[in-house]
């Protein structure tokens, strides 16, 4: 039923999934992008909300008016500077995530009268840059959601993928300029500001829990070598396993920040350039119907969560899994290695196999909904196992 369903829709599904490649646009600016599926998505019968929750680019369509509400999430805004003229591109494939979300919640809307509950196709714009899903929980947009679904490409298909929590600081140091020979001593170097913090930053590594990760840059060190720098400042990205956790090594960089500060007479501006993403909740229940439901869909897990663990990263469905229980499943490519925001993955992401994963995916999630639609005390488990997480 979900299959002959779904193959109705193949050929319209796979040219969404083209259109969206043939016109990567950079996050916050998907007009052409977020209007194509909006648009769609009216054809098909849903109610559409565009613009959404403040957001030009974001959309909601929403089909049905009783049962469990199941939404699907739907990315995609483009990277920039690939190939010889840097141009735009999708090598991270939300093409295909659009793509697959769409067409889960255009077959799910056809099967939801008989299923009992309601669809919505969630268009959240900006993953790669500002992380809109984090503004849209804060205004309530998952609030009515009983279960929340995305699918991404990767190098292997992962039912219990690891996402860090992360936050972001931009520390600058203000100094005084002055001759580094003729006269260092009336300066104040910023530079040397910023190495302290990093030699803080290396001493606070062995007195944090080991998932705990720390990286940054110099965005700024001065301008000339016979000159004291007067302005520098440095970018670190700070992830942990979990909110909780990085809660409390915040405070303890930014007093890192504050003492080289102080050592060096510099005064010292912290900001935060990027909004907070909360670590991904993976819960017991959902992981088990996608292992269910992929694998019966051609699609069998093969990542162990000691494998996940090594390679994670960090994204707004976190705070997503925070508000609502959210299946999140990384969709491996067979014969190919698709390692995302490479070149390469270009040539991937609209390629035959992607295509043929596509319509697997739609068939698993939305046999992962009907089975929720048809057992609701397992929407209730997935909503208990998540409070006891958080």
């Amino acid at each position: 039923m979900v299959e002959q369903t779904e193959r109705s829709y193949a050929a319209e599904f796979e040219e969404v999934n083209h259109f969206i490649f043939r016109h990567p646009e950079l996050g916050l600016e998907e007009f052409v992008s977020s209007k194509y599926l909006a648009e769609f998505m009216e054809k098909k019968g849903f109610s559409v909300e565009y613009p959404y929750a403040g957001f030009d680019t974001a959309f909601r369509a929403e089909y049905g008016t009783k049962g469990p509400l199941f939404a699907f999430l739907a990315e995609y805004d483009a990277l920039p500077g690939y190939g010889k003229e840097k141009k735009n591109g999708h090598a991270c494939g939300h093409n295909w995530i659009a793509s697959t979300a769409l067409g889960a919640a255009v077959v799910l809307a056809k099967l939801a009268d008989r299923a009992g509950c309601r669809v919505a196709l969630i268009g959240t714009p900006a993953e790669e840059t500002y992380g809109a899903k984090v503004e849209m929980v804060r205004r309530g947009v998952f609030d009515d959601v009983d279960v929340a679904f995305q699918a991404h490409l990767s190098h292997a298909t992962s039912t219990c993928s690891v996402a860090l929590a992360m936050d972001a600081r931009i520390f600058e140091y203000r100094g005084k300029a002055s001759h580094s020979a003729a006269a260092p001593w009336d300066g104040i170097n910023a530079l040397d500001a910023v190495q302290l913090l990093y030699a803080g930053i290396n001493a606070l590594r062995q007195h944090v829990k080991p998932d705990v990760r720390i990286h940054g840059i110099v965005t700024e060190g001065g301008q000339a070598a016979n000159i004291v720098p007067d302005k520098a400042g440095c970018l670190f990205y700070i992830r942990s396993e979990t909110r909780h956790y990085l809660d409390t090594v915040i405070p303890r960089i930014e007093n890192a920040a504050k003492g080289s500060a102080l050592m060096t007479g510099a005064k010292l501006k912290i900001k935060n350039p990027e909004l907070p993403m909360d670590n991904l909740i993976n819960l017991p229940i959902l992981q088990e119907l996608a292992d269910v439901y992929f694998e019966d869909n051609g699609i069998p897990p093969t990542v162990t969560p000691e494998m996940a663990a090594q390679a994670a990263g960090s994204t707004d469905v976190g705070n997503v899994s925070h508000a609502c229980p959210t299946a999140y499943v990384e969709v491996g490519l067979d014969g190919d290695v698709f390692y995302a925001h490479e070149e390469s993955a270009l040539k991937l992401v609209d390629s035959p196999e992607a295509r043929k994963k596509m319509h697997q995916t739609i068939c698993a999630m939305v046999g992962m909904a009907m089975d929720l639609a048809v057992r609701p005390e397992q929407i209730e488990t997935a909503k208990k196992q998540l409070s006891d997480r958080k």
